[in-house]
């Protein structure tokens, strides 16, 4: 069974639509580097817009989240995941959407129904018990006994402080060969949760006071890889057919069995996996010290070490035959993943080469400082020095220390590390968390003046220009587009000046849907296009930009303000980057 065909066909008999997954760097989402859930590109549309396919819609969505990144090479977490989902866009609610889940989890995939358990939410002071999923679930079933109720940490969703928000959900299956238990305990690690089905109808605001909804939503997430290993009755996701292929080659390459190396084996598989899709996007990442092509680099060289843990000769290009394995899988599904076959490989094999030389660069760094040494203790400064700046995991430490008869301030060491975990974390806390946040009016007004600045560059600079990405927040905008040279002062003051000169004629914006193939006919661009469904909103900013998006925009050009470009440096290879402001 193709459980992600199986999923997409049970959903549109529902009357849902498929829509294509979206990329997996998103294009007008500020507050994230990737995309984190399926619910992310469908923004606009849960805050109220019309989706030009309907209220009723499904997907497979790409997606990687870095928030569990240390804890990649354990059974259960992936960097990069596919996330089913379907929605309701102010259509159904609970009886509906719960009532799908039980169908498609006891009718289609024959799950007994003595193996699920669910939690609701508990209420709080503001948003009442959930009474009504508790009894929908009692009536298809499901005991009084494997129904708990759950508070906000566990069974409620809100993305950042304010914005649409409710109760969910959440459906368990009991993975083991036990006997399994008359009552559903949450903290027993064999009931496993496969199933989220959040219920957006209420609204919190910025003060703190909570409002219901007049479009209530369902957004529910089910992780293709948990739930093929639960189907699989395999207590380790790597185990599964998913990954089957992908571990046969590392043992290959490794001489060495997945028994007794699963840890580094399945840090290289996901990490392998997740670069691919990365690189193989069409916005171009390549590994950098900034944003996606940090997230890349970190990626690529955290597998290598973990190689040369398995003893690989990490100076040939042995990455390659992993990432075949992976683009073999994937390649059918997802267009990008075939195009740039090549690059992916290049993108791999160069970090490799790069990684390599910071090694021996930093054994010289090891050497250099042996010199220095007091006492036979490396300290805690200088161990984390090899390890932020040279890429050494402390266990490459130890081992050269003992070689020369030295310690190591392990736990001080760790002190450091975790300090600067926490520290990222904090710094980064706004990228990382996805969801209904980045939409404020400023934003929308930066959004908006991507298309203008798009629609500049294609006349001033050249017509084969073409958007690369975009990243906007409160104080400022990025635009990322192809462009073969660094801007001349006379090419950027004249696309800033094209840009005031449209903000300052009042255009009207305004939007039309239409088929996809008439919207291309008709000269409307589009960042990705394969990524749309067949029906588009195309937004018109009077006659100079036509671009097919999903919003939010500004009614006229003259709510921008002054646009002023603050900078333009290189991207990457090929891509420009703008950094600009309204004033």
């Amino acid at each position: 069974m193709n459980l992600k065909e199986e999923f997409i066909k049970f959903f549109v008999a529902k009357g849902h639509v498929e829509i294509p997954s979206a990329p997996l760097i998103p294009e007008n989402d500020p507050t994230v580097l990737f995309n984190t859930a399926g619910m992310q590109p469908l923004v606009p549309y849960l805050l109220g817009e019309k989706h030009p396919l309907g209220k009723r819609l499904c997907d497979a969505q790409k997606c990687v989240r870095l928030t569990d990144l240390e804890s990649i090479g354990d059974k259960t977490h992936h960097t990069f995941f596919e996330m089913l989902g379907n929605w309701s866009l102010g259509d159904y609610f609970k009886k509906e959407s719960i009532g799908y889940s039980f169908e498609f989890l006891t009718k289609v995939l024959n799950i007994p129904i003595n193996r699920l358990a669910v939690t609701v939410f508990i209420g709080n002071d503001d948003i009442p018990k959930d009474d009504s999923s508790a009894k929908i679930w009692q009536d298809l079933g499901i005991p009084k006994e494997r129904i708990v109720y759950l508070g906000v940490e566990d069974n409620f969703w809100i993305a950042g402080d304010s914005g649409p928000c409710g109760g969910d959900t959440e459906i368990f299956y009991f993975r083991s060969n036990e006997e399994i238990p008359k009552a559903f305990d949450p903290n027993d690690d064999r009931w496993v949760e496969i199933w989220n089905n959040v219920f957006m109808e209420f609204y919190k605001n910025s003060d703190g006071s909570i409002r219901e909804l007049e479009q209530k939503n369902v957004d529910t997430g089910m992780g293709l890889e948990r739930i093929v290993a639960v189907l699989e009755n395999k207590d380790d996701n790597y185990m599964s057919s998913i990954w089957q292929q992908i571990i046969k080659k590392i043992e290959q390459i490794s001489d060495k069995s997945y028994n007794g190396n699963e840890f580094s084996m399945r840090v290289i598989a996901d990490h392998i996996r997740t670069s691919v899709f990365i690189s193989a996007d069409r916005a171009g990442i390549k590994p950098s010290n900034t944003d996606q092509g940090y997230i890349l680099r970190r990626l690529i060289r955290r597998a290598v070490r973990h190689a040369k843990k398995l003893g690989i000769d990490t100076s040939i290009n042995w990455m390659e035959p992993i990432a075949l394995e992976v683009i073999k899988k994937y390649e059918n599904d997802y267009e990008e993943i075939k195009d740039n076959k090549e690059v992916v490989l290049k993108v791999l094999e160069e970090e490799c080469k790069k990684f390599n030389k910071t090694l021996e660069k930093g054994l010289k760094e090891f050497d250099k400082l042996l010199n220095n040494l007091s006492n036979n203790v490396i300290d805690k400064d200088n161990a984390f020095k090899l390890y932020d700046t040279y890429g050494f995991p402390i266990e490459l430490t130890v081992e050269l220390a003992n070689e020369k008869g030295l310690m190591v301030d392990i736990a001080g060491f760790k002190e450091k590390f975790q300090l600067h975990q926490e520290l990222s974390r904090t710094a980064s806390a706004g990228k990382f968390k996805g969801g209904l946040m980045g939409h404020s009016d400023i934003e929308i007004k930066y959004h908006t003046a991507t298309h203008l600045l798009n629609a500049a560059l294609k006349l001033v600079v050249s017509k084969d220009v073409h958007q690369k990405g975009s990243n906007i927040n409160e104080e400022r905008m990025r635009f990322d587009f192809s462009c073969d040279h660094k801007l001349t002062d006379e090419e950027k003051n004249k696309v800033e000046a094209l840009v005031n000169e449209w903000i300052r004629a009042g255009l009207e914006v305004t939007s039309l849907e239409m088929n996809k193939e008439e919207a291309i006919k008709s000269g409307a661009e589009a960042m990705f296009i394969e990524k749309y469904a067949d029906i588009v909103t195309v937004y018109k900013i009077g006659d100079v930009s036509k671009e097919i998006c999903g919003g939010p925009h500004v009614n006229n050009t003259r709510e921008l303000g002054h646009f002023k470009i603050v900078k333009e440096e290189a991207s990457s290879s090929g891509v420009r980057r703008i950094k600009a402001i309204l004033e």
